[in-house]
């Protein structure tokens, strides 16, 4: 399976979303690149360097930018019609989704072969370091116990 068929169908599970918004927003994390690491069950660490480089730059680049915009058209603007704003949100929501498509799209191309055999936690655990953060070893277990 595709890694992006893998994420959309682990995307659903009770739990994922949240506890990939709570590694992104609070501690700093790139979800695709978490996600990726897990569905590549543990890539070596030259690997997650080079796939830890390519989404840091995608991610300050592109991603972030990207999610400011769609985050600052949620509330209403004065003198802007509503319909309007939230139509435009959904466009550039649409826009984020494809960049962050983009940059799995890069990892998935990275992963010559999935090792096999590391549990997810461990997997989360090498990616936040290899990003180069350390997040709370309970965040990382909230997102490991939702994908299983």
């Amino acid at each position: 399976m595709s890694l992006w068929d893998w994420t959309l169908e682990a995307y659903s599970r009770p739990g994922v979303p949240e506890a990939c918004l709570t590694l992104q927003d609070d501690h700093g994390l790139n979800t695709s690149f978490l996600l990726w690491a897990v569905w590549a069950e543990g890539p070596d660490a030259a690997v997650l360097a080079a796939a830890a480089n390519a989404g840091k730059v995608w991610d300050a680049r592109v991603l972030a930018p990207v999610r400011e915009i769609r985050r600052t058209l949620k509330p209403p603007f004065a003198a802007i019609d509503d319909g309007a704003r939230e139509s435009l949100r959904e466009d550039v929501k649409a826009v984020e989704l494809r960049a962050e498509r983009v940059l799995m799209e890069t990892f998935e191309a990275l992963t010559e072969q999935r090792r096999g055999g590391t549990p997810a936690l461990a997997a989360l655990q090498a990616a936040s370091r290899a990003w180069g953060v350390r997040a709370p070893d309970d965040a990382l277990a909230r997102l490991a116990s939702a994908l299983s």
